[in-house]
Parts: C-alpha cells; structure tokens; sequence
C-alpha cells in the first residue's frame, strides 16, 4: 500500500514532470517572424495609403494608380528587397494603429511625436519640413515673435503638429483651432484667422489649389520637424535598420529630393514655386 507521503511525493513527480514538459514546449515554440524576415519571404512590402494627401500620397480615382512622394519611396524601398508593393487604404490617424495589428510593415510620412513613439518606432528623418505660414492680404509677418501677440489670430487643425507647435511657440497669440486642416483654411479664407500654420509641404498644395487664399510666409527663425517613416515595434531591429541605411544612401544619393519634387509636379508645384528659405 502506498502512504500518503509516498502519494504526494508521486503528484509532485507528476506536477515537476508536466512544468517540465510545458516549459520544454515553450522552449521549442518558434519566435514571431521579424518584419525584414517576413517581407523577404513573401515578397511583399505592405504600405498604407492615404487619399487626398497630395504630394504624400495621391490616387488617381478612375484607374486607382498610386502616386506621390511616399508611394515612390516604397516602390523604391520594395524594389531594394526584391518585393512588390501592397497599399493598405487608411488615414493618418488610424496608420499608427494599422502598424500595431501587422497590417502594414512601414508607414511613410509620420512625424515622430513622443505620443506615438510610445507604441511605435521611427526610422531616421526622411526630411525636415519647414514650418511655414499662409498669410492673409495684407498682414506680412516676418518672424515668429510678429505672430506671437494677442491680436494676431493663428488656425490650426487640433492635435496636429501644427497645433502643437504653435502652442509651443506661440503661447501669447489667439489660436483658433479647428477639427480640421479644411476648417483651418476655411477660417483663414473668410477672415476669421489672419494666417494658418501649415508644414511647407502642405502649404506650397494649399496655395496651388487656392491662390486667393493667401500667400506663403517663412518666419523667422527658421522652424522645422522631422518626417520620418514609422514601423513596428520588433524584437528583431533589421527592417529598421535596413531602412536607415536605405534612407541615408538615397538621400546621398539625390534621389530624395528627386521624389519630393517630382511629387509636388503632380501637383502643378514647379521649382520657382517654392521660396528659397524652403529646403527639403
């Protein structure tokens, strides 16, 4: 007959036998496939989109051809890895969140907020885009502390970088913040704002589309934030990694500039069109 220190020490066995069993399966379980590992095998590179972002992304709505600055950089970027692109339809707001699920491997075009460095990774900057103004008739500001006062009236779209840089900068001017970069702009054109702080990038389409609306002011001293490309975080850094390397070898290379300025073309932006304080 077995007594009961004999029995427990059997459960025990059994416990210690089953732990070490789950524990070796574990050990054997495979680590989650890395993103440059995934792209290489599928040969696919999954991208979002966005419509109506001219020069970033455009798409044409009767053949449904892509286009525009970032759509360049990652047929470029797929190219290098012996990949196809694949272009997930989607919004600034939500890409960040698209990267999180695994439903895009890299997203073009996202400034690097602390916000979203909390959930997702940047590579390099792929630009510095310049802070700019679109000025009414009229008013002609020439440095960033001319805005700040209260009298002057500043529109931006809430949440934006423009918001936030203009509530860094700007702390004694009246800001009109708006839902949208539509209603800031609409603000301006029916004189509700004086100017709107808008990235050279956007500024240089919103005058193209609207001349009346205003023209384009670079204060003083010259302001900027980086553009960079998001990605997800990954255990395993070599997607990042090669995409810096790729980004610093394009850019030395020209082929960077070539992309935003060919981008702006789609646009009617031709080279006199932009101010010479602009570099990208």
């Amino acid at each position: 007959m077995v007594s009961r220190r004999e029995m427990a020490g059997l459960v025990g066995l059994g416990s210690l036998g089953a732990g070490l069993a789950v524990s070796a399966a574990r050990a054997q379980t495979p680590p989650a496939e890395g993103t440059f590992a995934r792209v290489r095998r599928t040969k696919v590179l999954r991208i979002a989109g966005i419509v109506g972002t001219e020069p970033y992304y455009r798409k044409d709505i009767v053949t449904g051809a892509w286009s525009g600055f970032c759509i360049s950089m990652a047929q470029d970027l797929a190219k290098s890895m012996e990949a196809e692109v694949e272009i997930l339809e989607t919004t600034w707001g939500n890409a960040v969140l698209d990267l999180q699920a695994n439903k895009i491997d890299v997203m073009f075009g996202l400034s690097p907020t602390p916000s979203r460095a909390l959930v997702v990774e940047f590579t390099r900057p792929i630009m510095n885009n310049t802070f700019t103004i679109i000025a009414k008739a009229g008013f002609d500001p020439k440095s960033w502390a001319d805005l700040n006062k209260p009298e002057v009236r500043v529109a931006v779209d809430i949440g934006s970088t423009h918001d936030l840089f203009a509530r860094r900068i700007l702390p004694n001017a009246t800001l009109i913040a708006l839902k949208t970069p539509d209603e800031a702009t609409l603000s301006l054109q029916s004189g509700r704002a004086d100017c709107v702080i808008q990235v050279a990038m956007l500024s240089l389409v919103t005058v193209k589309k609207n001349p009346r609306l205003g023209r384009i002011v670079v204060p003083t001293p010259l302001s900027a934030q980086p553009t960079c490309a998001g990605v997800r975080v990954d255990p395993d850094q070599r997607f990042r990694t090669y995409v810096d390397n790729w980004l610093e070898y394009n850019r030395a290379l020209g082929a960077m500039r070539s992309w935003i300025t060919g981008s702006l073309e789609l646009v009617g932006i031709q080279p006199q069109d932009i101010p010479p304080e602009i570099s990208f």
